[in-house]
């Protein structure tokens, strides 16, 4: 018995300093409690998405063959002029590299349109009557009764959005829910592994213009390499293979920068395409908008001034924010929609009354228990077990003690008084 009261007692004291801790604890930030797969840096100044240590590798590959031409080619290229040709094509070539590099950062460090999700799934009454449930097998509905799709009217054409079990909301159009980071991204293109990052509404036309530079500086590379081994045949009055093995570095970076823009020439091509038609990655290969109506074509001129010059939105998160309480203290994702009970509080912080009640019932449960163990002592029939240990006297004393941090030592000192008294008194 001794032994459970000392148990209570620990279990009393562990609660309370818990108690404390938590409201002592400073509150957690929207990107402390994000429920998304990405990655934070800076208190959340900066996003990026789980696989952001590939853009490591994205990163030497710019800058290592930048900072090999700059070290050998614009030299021997002022060899053969009066002029300061090598210092201009090293300098415009390093310029151009740190332009390159901001647009990777802006690419793949900014929200790419995250459609913040909700707590709660929306209520069936509130999904309106174009809802479908067609896709469902025999017509059924999804969790908490919501329908798989509903369809909403683009520019006179019927588009259908689906609902999200992850995120609890029905996508807006163009909208696509990345298995990648965990989100769902307005005008979803695609996840890109080079930038480590998905590509959407807030971050297209920085991925587009990156891809292009990166075109551009492969271009300009091989062109003053192609000019260095020319140089090289004309000074020398050799061919082209003696030309190469006395500029080889002439000859890798411009192996290199043929295969290269091969990839991101094709990746600037492929997306000049998309925007004439305003069509997404995901929307051309899943869609196929050339063999029906695109309801998003507005005409090629239109739709480059919408994509490249229009204005980019503002973020709909506020990483920074201090997070709500139920995203902050109930974590645990949804499984399939379907809402999960809250868990059970143990105490409310708010209400001290509360936290007071539950002390006080549990200390009149081992008040109780104290009686009948120094009934026990009285009688001289306490258990052989109990010999040698703390005292039931020593072990009041310790609850007294704890009964002031609640703030119930009036409470407890009257009712060791009437059990002494009952003592006293059989």
């Amino acid at each position: 018995m001794e032994a459970r009261m000392q148990g209570k007692v620990q279990q009393l004291s562990d609660s309370n300093r818990r108690i404390m801790e938590a409201d002592a604890a400073p509150p957690l930030r929207v990107y402390q409690a994000w429920k998304g797969s990405n990655i934070f840096f800076l208190g959340g100044r900066l996003i990026f998405g789980p696989d952001v240590r590939s853009l490591i590798a994205t990163v030497c590959l710019i800058v290592i063959p930048v900072i090999v031409f700059a070290a050998v080619v614009p030299r021997q290229l002022a060899h053969g002029y009066q002029n300061q040709i090598g210092g201009w094509v090293a300098s415009v070539s390093i310029i151009f590299t740190a332009y390159i590099l901001v647009l990777l950062l802006l690419t793949s460090g900014r929200d790419p349109g995250i459609v913040p999700r909700n707590a709660h799934p929306p209520e069936p009454e509130d999904i309106g009557e174009s809802s479908n449930s067609s896709d469902w097998p025999g017509g059924q509905h999804g969790s908490a009764g919501l329908p798989l799709t509903k369809d909403v009217i683009v520019n006179g054409v019927i588009v259908k959005v689906k609902y999200c079990h992850t995120c609890m909301l029905y996508r807006p159009p163009r909208c696509s829910h990345c298995s990648i980071c965990n989100n769902c991204v307005e005008r979803f293109d695609h996840h890109c592994p080079w930038v480590g990052q998905c590509i959407g509404k807030r971050n297209y036309r920085f991925f587009l213009m990156f891809v292009s530079s990166a075109t551009v500086l492969c271009i300009y590379v091989f062109a003053f390499c192609w000019v260095n081994i020319g140089k090289i045949m004309d000074t020398h009055d050799c061919k082209l293979g003696r030309a190469i093995l006395k500029s080889p570095i002439s000859a890798v970076l411009m192996l290199y920068t043929f295969v290269a823009v091969w990839f991101v020439g094709g990746l600037t091509s492929f997306h000049l395409y998309l925007i004439s038609t305003n069509q997404t990655t995901y929307e051309n290969f899943r869609y196929r908008y050339d063999r029906r109506t695109n309801p998003y074509n507005r005409g090629a001129v239109q739709n480059f001034i919408e994509t490249l010059c229009s204005r980019i939105p503002n973020s709909r998160n506020n990483f920074r924010a201090k997070a709500k309480e139920d995203s902050a203290a109930f974590t645990s994702s949804l499984s399939m929609g379907r809402v999960l009970s809250p868990p059970k509080m143990s105490m409310d912080l708010e209400m001290g009354t509360k936290r007071q009640a539950v002390a006080m019932e549990d200390m009149e449960d081992i008040h109780s228990q104290i009686g009948s163990s120094m009934r026990l002592e009285q009688c001289g029939t306490e258990p052989p077990h109990l010999v040698g240990r703390k005292g039931s006297s020593e072990i009041a004393s310790d609850i007294g003690t704890f009964a002031e941090e609640f703030g119930m030592e009036g409470r407890f000192t009257e009712r060791k008084k009437i059990e002494r008294y009952r003592n006293d008194n059989p």
